[in-house]
């Protein structure tokens, strides 16, 4: 850690000292975004409490997306994390700098990259246990679940900033009872909470990532909520696993929370029960086991069409913690890379659900309603087994520690709207 962890630091923007506030100058996430209504072109920003700052006024042109930033590796930014530091504490900077920021509620922000590739991965261990036993009560984790870093190629496409709707899909799905399939509207639409791993620089073609420097390629990371529709995934998935029932929308919040601003908040890995193997080789390094993991608080709420209409809050439906990730995050990037495949700035890649090991803490509908069979009751007397059209999830996280500033994320949003009609072009 460094000066810009210090948590005496205060900022002259000052609801950053705001004890509740998410964005703090020990925080500095990056953005894009633009002023709400305007056609102005988009462009880099950091959140400082209720504000952003434009990094072109400390003469950063990054235009339309972070990828450029994104490339130009750790020196590069330690080196503007520090220069922002001291600006937004410096109060000699404030005449200079306050024309420059604008308020987060007149910004309309938007995909930080452009993401050329996304991958998602399983290392929840909780969540691939808990549908295991649904599906294979004998057997819940295959026998590779301990080896390998499981993860499928998604969509790049359908990823979408907060606060974009979410359409229902359609899709095939057939009925255990049922002699053939039909196609319509999902009806077991779900979440999944989990956590975005942000590429910075990347790997040629043929070079793999020694563990060791897997943390160099990672600019940040950012929230995530891979959409699943489970009636369209049990049917599609055998034998290449995920396809239609995910590709319809990834959404991921706003604002990318660096590693530097994690570091206060580095843990151990993973650990293992005495019956699961170490990993292999490739994926072992001992300082990577003794604080490759992050302390991130997630949780999930859900605010329906009638509780808005209500007035009623959003109801917290789970709280997790990325603690429960079977892999670190240099494991993830290092096996994805592992058979040569090149890594590029602005690629994604998905944690997996991060179930924990209580009813409170699982991160999907399916497994808080057991698959449906227990409805939740949400406040105002409805229920749900999965979501429904005008329900909106609102998907948020933190990091705190005794001794140190917490830090937030913002929120990874969507409301969901309905399946288009069969006929539609």
């Amino acid at each position: 850690m460094d000066e810009t962890h210090n948590p005496k630091l205060r900022s002259w923007v000052e609801s950053a000292n705001a004890p509740a506030s998410e964005f703090p100058i020990q925080n500095l996430p990056f953005g894009v975004f633009r002023p709400r209504g305007t056609q102005e072109p988009p462009r880099g920003g950091v959140a400082i409490g209720d504000q952003i700052l434009d990094l072109a006024a400390l003469g950063l042109k990054t235009g339309p997306s972070l990828n450029g930033l994104a490339a130009a590796g750790r020196k590069a930014w330690k080196a503007l994390r520090k220069q922002l530091s001291r600006a937004l504490s410096d109060p000699k900077q404030r005449r200079h700098l306050q024309r420059h920021l604008l308020p987060t509620k007149r910004a309309e922000l938007l995909l930080p990259v452009a993401i050329g590739d996304y991958s998602d991965f399983y290392a929840g261990i909780h969540h691939a246990t808990n549908l295991g036993r649904m599906f294979r009560p004998d057997c819940p984790l295959l026998p590779n679940y301990a080896w390998v870093p499981i993860g499928y190629h998604g969509r790049a496409s359908s990823i979408v900033v907060g606060g974009t709707p979410v359409v229902r899909p359609n899709g095939q799905t057939k009925a255990p009872e049922a002699p053939a399939p039909t196609f319509g509207p999902s009806r077991r639409l779900d979440f999944e909470l989990e956590l975005g791993i942000v590429i910075g620089p990347g790997n040629a073609l043929g070079k793999p990532v020694p563990i060791r420097r897997a943390l160099d390629h990672v600019f940040g990371v950012v929230l995530l909520n891979d959409w699943s529709a489970r009636d369209i995934q049990t049917w599609e998935y055998q034998p290449l696993g995920p396809f239609l029932a995910k590709s319809f929308a990834t959404t991921v919040s706003p604002w990318i929370v660096t590693l530097e601003a994690l570091e206060p908040f580095r843990c151990a890995a993973f650990e293992r029960a005495a019956n699961q193997p170490a990993p292999l080789d490739y994926l072992c390094d001992a300082a990577d086991q003794r604080a490759g993991g992050v302390a991130i608080e997630l949780e999930m709420h859900l605010r329906s069409a009638a509780m808005r209409a209500r007035n009623l809050p959003p109801a917290r439906l789970t709280r997790s913690s990325f603690r429960h990730s079977y892999w670190t995050v240099a494991q993830i990037v290092t096996h994805q890379a592992s058979n040569g495949c090149n890594l590029r700035p602005g690629d994604l890649l998905g944690s997996g659900t991060l179930s924990g090991t209580t009813p409170e803490s699982v991160g999907s509908m399916i497994e808080l309603t057991q698959g449906g069979k227990n409805p939740i009751v949400l406040p105002g007397g409805e229920s749900r087994t999965f979501l429904e059209d005008g329900d909106e999830v609102i998907q948020r996280g933190r990091c705190a520690r005794e001794g140190c500033v917490t830090i937030g994320f913002g929120a990874a949003t969507g409301r969901i709207a309905s399946a288009p009609g069969l006929g539609t072009a």
